[in-house]
This record gives structure tokens, sequence and C-alpha cells, in this order.
């Protein structure tokens, strides 16, 4: 196995900043950056493969949820080619309404493939 010295803060504060990026094209730069071209996407609520797909479902959760803001929650962990982090998603006034923890699989940094858990969603969200 080949592994990868990785910033587990760095790679996981992109994550962050692509969900909460407006802007399509943004977007897309960060997904080059930091995802690998055919990096996969899932948690209970969709199943995404590529940029394209990818960008795609983070323009539909901003949509749906207008005015929230992700945020890591806790320090990111990493060790050879896996990444795990947790974050929250509210508004100012609620920042952690919504929680959940991720796991990735990393390929030479980057993303490769990440699987979302939903650890608190209020009814109705």
């Amino acid at each position: 196995m080949t592994t990868t010295t990785v910033d587990a803060r760095a790679l996981a504060g992109h994550y962050i900043a692509l969900w909460n990026e407006p802007d399509a094209a943004r977007r897309a730069e960060l997904l080059r950056s930091h995802w690998c071209e055919d990096a996969a996407y899932a948690d209970p609520l969709a199943a995404v493969r590529g940029h394209e797909q990818i960008s795609a479902l983070v323009g539909a959760v901003q949509e749906r949820y207008p005015g929230f803001r992700f945020a890591l929650v806790g320090t990111p962990d990493a060790h050879g080619e896996h990444l795990r982090f947790s974050w929250t998603l509210g508004p100012q006034e609620a920042r952690d309404l919504i929680q959940g923890t991720d796991f990735a699989d990393l390929q030479g940094g980057r993303l490769r493939r990440v699987t979302g858990f939903l650890d608190k969603v209020p009814e109705g969200a």
C-alpha cells in the first residue's frame, strides 16, 4: 500500500470550503485541486461520482438550506490513505442544527471516495 503524509486539517478544510462555495466555477477549481477526477461521494441521501455530479449535489444542498454553512468540529484525523472528520451544518444562530461524520479514502493526498454519515438531523430537515 502506498501511503502519503496528509495534512488532515487542511484537506478537511478544503472539503468544507467546497460545500460552502456558492460559485460553480470556484467549486470546479476546488474539485480539481483536492479531489481525484473519478471521485465518488455517498451519504444516506445521495450517491454521486465525478466532479460535475459532486458540484451539482453541493449546489442542491445549498439551495435546500439557504444561509446554512458547514464547519469542522473537533480535529480531523488521517492515517495512510484514510481521513476522518466531523462537521456541522446550520444557520449562523444554530450552527450545529445538522451534524455528521465523513470518512474518506485518499489517493496521492486527494479525496478519492467520501462516505458521509448523518449523526444529527432534526425532523423535517
